[in-house]
């Protein structure tokens, strides 16, 4: 990962990996036992369901497009766990793990991936384009940039509601060069909205590293532009991303405005299924590797006493047995019949449609 994601900061890469390294925990709990055990299986689902969908996608069960999360699960789960009910999530097209943070049943997720009828989009929108209104998610969004004058959007229609809710946005690193983002930012400031803007930097976009596309290399300075709050957090560590986005969250609802954060992660795989990701070295994703957000947790609990190794293996296996369940309700549910590409293209249906 190039330095510019990897700063010297406090805050990021060096110390996440020192807590982490060979399992290893370097300072005491800070939260209830609860808490890092819900953070450890909601964690550990999103990353054996994302490497199952990777299995799935090499077997071509599922198709197109599939951009997965394994390596930035700290991220979702740290966030989820620092907001509450009513808040509104929107996210790109990495979408398959905020879903999961946020309590969506993942049999409709494995379904939409496989284009099946019963997906949360109902088959059409696969693998970039997640929804459930159930749990405030809005979205996965494959046009890059879009969905942060749309998270804007949310946050304004909360702050016009006069509700206590907000809007979290995240993108990636390459998002921030579309002059959407800058926008939605100082609309966002202006109008002092109840909004997160989350840049997920994992360093190299779709392939290009951050050093090689922009001056400004620490993300979380753009904010500044706008006289945004705005910081670097670790994004290896699911505690300091729930610090971060409960200090955030406790402005918005204040009546302070947005926030700007710099979610310093890292993705283990490619780009997409078909990214070889030639442009970064072994070693360095085995440097990474060692800061593992999940073992981190791991650590936390066996060195507390708060789980044995054979208990923690046997919420592995309980997961592994969840995922497959998705697999095979999945490969049972139908695919769309054909008059569907007509439904859902309106608020209203087309009245002519035939059955």
């Amino acid at each position: 990962m190039p330095k510019t994601a990897a700063s010297s900061s406090a805050t990021n890469g060096q110390a996440g990996k020192a807590a982490a390294k060979k399992g290893k925990a370097v300072a005491g709990p800070r939260y209830p036992k609860e808490q890092y055990r819900w953070w450890f299986e909601n964690m550990l689902l999103m990353r054996r369901f994302e490497e199952k969908a990777g299995q799935l996608y090499g077997q071509q069960k599922i198709r197109g497009f599939c951009h997965l999360y394994i390596g930035q699960e700290a991220c979702a789960s740290g966030t989820v766990s620092a907001l509450k009910q009513g808040d509104k999530y929107i996210t790109a097209y990495r979408d398959h793990a905020l879903p999961i943070a946020l309590g969506t049943n993942p049999d409709v997720l494995m379904a939409e991936l496989f284009a099946k009828a019963t997906g949360c989009s109902k088959g059409k929108g696969g693998s970039m384009h997640f929804f459930d209104r159930e749990v405030n998610f809005a979205g996965g969004h494959g046009i890059v940039g879009a969905q942060v004058p749309m998270g804007a959007g949310l946050a304004f229609a909360e702050k016009y509601n006069k509700t206590d809710n907000l809007s979290i946005t995240f993108m990636g690193d390459g998002a921030v060069r579309q002059g959407a983002f800058h926008e939605a930012l100082n609309m966002a400031m202006t109008w002092k909205l109840p909004a997160i803007f989350v840049i997920e930097n994992n360093g190299y976009a779709m392939g290009t590293s951050v050093e090689r596309t922009s001056n400004v290399t620490e993300l979380y300075k753009l904010g500044l532009a706008y006289d945004m709050p705005s910081e670097p957090v670790n994004g290896m560590s699911v505690e300091a991303v729930h610090d971060a986005v409960s200090r955030a969250a406790e402005r918005a609802r204040a009546g302070e405005g947005p926030t700007l954060l710099e979610f310093r992660t890292y993705r283990y795989k490619g780009h997409s299924m078909s990214d070889p990701a030639k442009y970064r070295t072994k070693e360095e994703l085995e440097e990474y590797k060692e800061q593992d957000p999940i073992e981190q947790i791991r650590a936390i609990l066996l060195n507390n006493g708060w789980a044995t190794e054979a208990e923690l293996d046997q919420v592995d296996e309980q997961i592994k047995t969840r995922v497959a369940q998705t697999v095979d309700f999945a490969e049972q549910s139908p695919y769309p019949v054909a008059s569907e590409i007509y439904r859902d293209v309106y608020v209203e249906d087309y009245p002519f449609i035939v059955e």
